[in-house]
């Protein structure tokens, strides 16, 4: 079984990391089991699961690439400021 991220699973909700947990506990089995077919749809199961987490932590991104660019922007207008007076 493939784990996510710990940045991914930081960000899955309480609901959403148990149910996870659980999974990777009965894909672990299976996979002792020898049981490749079955683990392979739990692992699809997981995949599924964390495609939110995963849309979080892009959102997060995309809102620290935003603030960086206003963050520059206000450099670039206090710089022109400076350089008018």
């Amino acid at each position: 079984m493939r784990h996510c991220s710990v940045q991914v699973r930081g960000l899955l909700t309480r609901d959403e990391l148990d149910r996870y947990n659980n999974l990777m506990e009965v894909g672990s089995f299976l996979e002792g089991q020898t049981r490749y077919d079955l683990s392979y749809i739990v692992q699809k199961e997981v995949d599924l699961l964390i495609m939110p987490a995963i849309e979080r932590l892009k959102e997060k991104g995309r809102q620290r690439d935003r603030d960086t660019a206003e963050y520059l922007e206000q450099l670039r207008k206090a710089q022109e400021d400076e350089d008018d007076d």
